[in-house]
């Protein structure tokens, strides 16, 4: 068997069976369920810190980046119900209920910093506290981001309307890359993955080791939702056994298979550094030989000790 086909071999069959024997189905179960919880209470508490910033337009926003790339047939219903909650009038920002509101939100950022952990096989040495307090700050960069995003949305196309008046050949250059619905989406999923993968889980990671695990949970995401959508339309009929919970079934099975490709993504990165894949492939391109140092190379010294000592005798 080829070598690059031995150690493809390897590196999946090491993520799968350390997938499975470290419970990574319960672990996707938690993810989902613990995502699905936290939804609500983020949109809650970026509401009501967006509209402390004076970024109206913050609810909208968030919606179409986090349902955007999900299938109709998932993200409507959630997406109807995340609409009604938002549109009742709250306090302001530091009432009990948006800040416990934070608090649950953080329990999802929880959720994936532990299952990141198991992936890596990486125990976890930071105070508990650290890590709480690092799960509210990453639930409050991501709600600034959508709030800056959502002031962008109302000035963007004020620019543009400006700019097709001077320069009409520019403007249309502008719609492409500022249709934020499609790169803005893509980009917020790669950065959020990027970041998960290099500073949530314990331990240190470099760019280099991620990457992988990082394209293929999108790419496995891609497909994973197109199939499970067909699946929706053509075979499923969940409204006939679960009655009225059929969309909240829905949307956890599918959060769920999303959870199992983010668990693999981080095996899968697991095992290419276990079996030094990345030195292997491009040690060379690096300046770095690939190889171990050769025999000859390592017996030299011992060589010259043995020399050295027998000229001490013979004194």
């Amino acid at each position: 068997m080829p070598t690059a086909l031995r150690t493809t071999y390897k590196v999946i069959y090491d993520a799968v069976f350390h997938f499975v024997e470290d419970d990574g189905f319960a672990m996707a179960s938690h993810v989902a369920l613990s995502t699905l919880l936290a939804v609500f209470p983020f949109l809650i508490f970026g509401t009501a810190l967006a509209s402390f910033l004076g970024a109206s337009q913050f609810s909208s926003t968030a919606v179409h980046l986090i349902f955007d790339t999900w299938p109709e047939a998932i993200a409507k219903p959630l997406a109807d119900q995340v609409v009604q909650v938002l549109t009742i009038p709250r306090g302001g920002l530091l009432t009990i209920s948006v800040l416990a509101a934070a608090y649950f939100a953080s329990n999802g950022v929880e959720a994936l910093r532990i299952s990141l952990n198991r992936a890596y096989r990486v125990p976890e040495t930071r105070p508990w506290y650290f890590n709480r307090l690092a799960s509210l700050g990453y639930v409050l960069i991501a709600v600034l981001i959508f709030a800056i995003l959502s002031i962008l949305l109302v000035a963007v196309p004020l620019a543009l309307n400006y700019t097709r008046q001077w320069l009409p050949k520019l403007a249309d250059i502008l719609d492409i890359v500022f249709s934020w619905r499609i790169y803005g989406t893509i980009f917020l999923l790669l950065a959020g993955l990027l970041i998960l993968h290099l500073w949530l889980a314990a331990g240190r990671r470099r760019l280099f080791d991620v990457i992988p695990g990082v394209i293929l949970t999108l790419v496995f995401w891609s497909i994973g939702a197109v199939l499970f959508a067909y699946y929706l339309s053509t075979f499923a009929n969940y409204t006939a056994t679960y009655a009225g919970l059929a969309s909240v079934m829905i949307v956890l099975i599918f959060l769920y298979m999303l959870a199992v490709i983010f668990i693999m993504g981080a095996e899968i990165n697991a095992a290419l550094m276990k079996f030094r894949v990345r030195r292997l492939l491009f040690g060379k391109a690096a300046g770095r030989p690939a190889e171990v140092p050769t025999e000859k190379a390592s017996t030299e010294p011992r060589d010259a000790s043995e020399a050295d000592a027998a000229a001490k005798l013979r004194r």
